[in-house]
This record gives C-alpha cells, structure tokens and sequence, in this order.
C-alpha cells in the first residue's frame, strides 16, 4: 500500500476526476470516476466505484464498484432518453440542455464522517448518511441514514445500531476526526485497543 500524503490525493491509473476537491490523506481507487464531488481528509475508495455530485465527509470508508449520487432521468417527460438533454450528441443544431445539468449537479449525495460504503452498494441523490453509519454490501440507499445505524437491503432498511444512541451522541460531540494528524498518532494505541466507551470515558 502507498504512504499517503497531506499535499495531494493518491489517485490509481484510470481514473476520471472533473470538478472536484480533495482533502489530505485521500486515496481513490483505480478506474474511479469523480465527478463534481468533495472529499474529505482521510477518505477513501477501493476501485471503480462511481462518484457524482457529493460531499464526503472525513474518514470515509468506501468499497470498491459503490456508486454515489446515481443521477436520474427525467421520468415526468415524455422520454427517459438521453436526446432531451445530451442533445448537441445527435443534431448539429440543438445545444444541450443546460438547466438539466444544473439541476442534476445540485441534488448533493451527502456522507458523514467515519462511514462505511459496503461493496456495490448505491446512494441515491439527495441522500445524507450520518456519522458513523454503515451501509451494507448491495444496498440501494434511497432515504437518509441515522448517525451510527448499519442499514442494509434493496431498498436500505435499518439492520441494528452501531452504538447505543447515548455512545452515538457522546461520540458525535468528541468528534475525533476534526483532531490533527499528530493528535490521532498520539491516540492510535487507544483506537487499536479501546472499546468506544472506554475510547470515551478516556478522552471525553
């Protein structure tokens, strides 16, 4: 595995970064496609996983072929196709269809800090997956997800807790991942070791 850096993401061959932003110690996949995105310090993708019009918060843990903020197609319109919007693709005089890519850019798939993307799994628009949550392998995420809470399913449903809500909620106010770099180092024997209670009870 490659040593991270603070300065520049590592991005693997192959992939397709466009209008995005990246945080230090971030790592992205090979064949990953990044799209008008942030993504947070720390973060990272396993290969080819598919990434649009999202914030990701820090910490992230994203497996490899997920896909975040799948666009839409305009399902009130007379067609689903490409043609309404991709226009300038087929004739020589129609323009592509501006407002539609706005639009679309602006519905922001949001990831909170510490999170886990399961394999294949998929994050509809709009969507915000709190702090801590883990979204199962093969998911279709199409409403938010609690802060701490494994969901799972096609669509997502809520599996269980990660903590218990008063753990979720102490460790939502700790909130190691603002700390810095030397500051999580110094920590680092404890996140080995430590139960989330007793990582609290030590640093809250």
């Amino acid at each position: 595995m490659a040593r991270l850096q603070a300065e520049e993401p590592f991005i693997h061959p192959d992939c397709t970064i466009t209008g995005s932003r990246f945080g230090a110690y971030v790592e992205i996949g090979a064949g990953t496609r990044v799209a008008n995105s942030k993504v947070g310090n720390y973060s990272y993708c396993d290969r080819s996983c598919d990434i649009a019009n999202a914030e990701i918060g820090r910490f992230a843990n994203i497996a490899s072929f997920a896909r975040i903020g799948a666009s839409d197609h305009p399902m009130e319109k007379a067609s689903l196709h490409h043609f309404l919007y991709r226009s300038a693709c087929y004739w020589d005089d129609a323009e592509d269809d501006a407002e539609w890519f706005v639009q679309r850019a602006g519905r922001t798939a949001r990831i909170g800090h510490d999170t886990w993307i399961g394999h294949g799994a998929l994050i509809k628009p709009e969507v915000t997956i709190g702090h801590g949550a883990v979204v199962a392998a093969g998911s279709v995420v199409t409403k938010d997800v609690s802060p701490y809470t494994i969901v799972g399913g096609n669509t997502a449903k809520v599996i269980r807790r990660r903590y218990p809500e008063a753990v979720a909620e102490q460790m939502m106010e700790l909130a190691w991942w603002d700390w810095s770099h030397a500051a999580l180092r110094t920590a680092l024997p404890d996140f080995r070791i430590l139960r989330a209670e007793e990582f609290l009870e030590k640093y809250s």
